[in-house]
């Protein structure tokens, strides 16, 4: 396996007459992988199947790999397998059918329902802004609404009764969401002894307000997030699209459809839902467990 690298590494060097610091990079990403089937006990590149290159980028990220990092991983791996299969060295390309950088770049870090219910707890408090920011959280996690979509929420947009909202997502697309029993009830709480104390102007519909009394801005929430989970014992890097993440994740977890996840988080394209295939392995496997007749 090693042969093949080096032969790679002069051919991109002494053919393609890419830079010597090219070379570096391209040699320690490939060195890296390397050493990751090499683990797992994939000795040739012709027995390298795609969940072998995906398990290495999923690892990455666990090691926390920045994802710049992740997405020249990728491409190298794929130039790689591309000029093996010219030369005759690689039977089957299996990065041909990868998904593309971009797509991992946007691979998702998840709380673990015990960690949510941590920083709801954290919240636990009668005072004014721990009301809110308690119903904020609770409809983040219940939702997988967009920051930027639950700050534009109107007292209108939520139908507290009936169990759902309306919001308007990227492209001016309206949807409605479900959410359940404990957002109903922090929510209710916030409209009826929290949201009055932000209110200066009568007029104001925003559902979310902040201490000046108009809508609540995302740097506000992104602030009192990290504050919580501080809080919480949450020793991560939690911002407000974890709380999204985590939505789409768990409900993965627990068998929701696919197509329905991304339905409720507004994706227009099924590919960026299947993101939380790559991270919940455990469900994938379960899965495979249960229906392969050979499992």
């Amino acid at each position: 396996m090693n042969a093949a690298i080096e032969q790679f590494l002069d051919y991109i060097t002494l053919e393609c007459g890419l830079a010597d610091n090219t070379r570096l990079a391209y040699g320690q990403d490939l060195s890296s992988f390397h050493q990751h089937c090499h683990g797992r006990s994939v000795m040739t590149w012709n027995s390298v199947e795609r969940a072998t290159v995906m398990d290495y980028l999923v690892e990455s990220k666990k090691r926390k790999i920045s994802t710049v990092t992740i997405s020249r991983r990728l491409v190298t791996i794929k130039i790689f397998f591309r000029y093996m299969v010219r030369e005759g060295l690689l039977s089957v390309n299996v990065t041909d059918v990868m998904d593309s950088p971009k797509l991992w770049k946007v691979l998702p870090g998840i709380l673990s329902e015990k960690d949510v219910t941590a920083l709801l707890d954290a919240t636990d408090s009668d005072d004014r802004f721990s009301v809110r920011n308690r119903a904020i959280l609770e409809l983040l996690y219940a939702s997988g609404l967009r920051v930027s979509e639950l700050t534009n929420l109107k007292i209108d947009d939520i139908h507290i009764e009936d169990g759902y909202l309306r919001c308007t997502g990227k492209g001016d697309k309206m949807r409605v969401i479900p959410f359940g029993g404990s957002a109903k009830q922090a929510v209710e709480a916030y409209l009826g002894t929290s949201r009055p104390t932000f209110v200066r102007d009568e007029a104001e519909r925003t559902l979310f307000l902040s201490n000046r009394g108009c809508a609540i801005s995302r740097k506000t929430i992104w602030v009192m997030i990290k504050r919580v989970a501080l809080e919480a014992g949450i020793d991560r890097n939690i911002y407000p699209h974890t709380l999204r993440h985590s939505f789409a994740s768990h409900l993965l977890a627990n068998d929701a459809p696919l197509r329905v996840i991304q339905e409720m988080l507004g994706h227009a394209d099924i590919a960026t839902t299947q993101i939380y295939t790559h991270v919940d392995k455990g469900r994938l496997k379960s899965i495979h467990a249960e229906f392969h007749p050979r499992a």
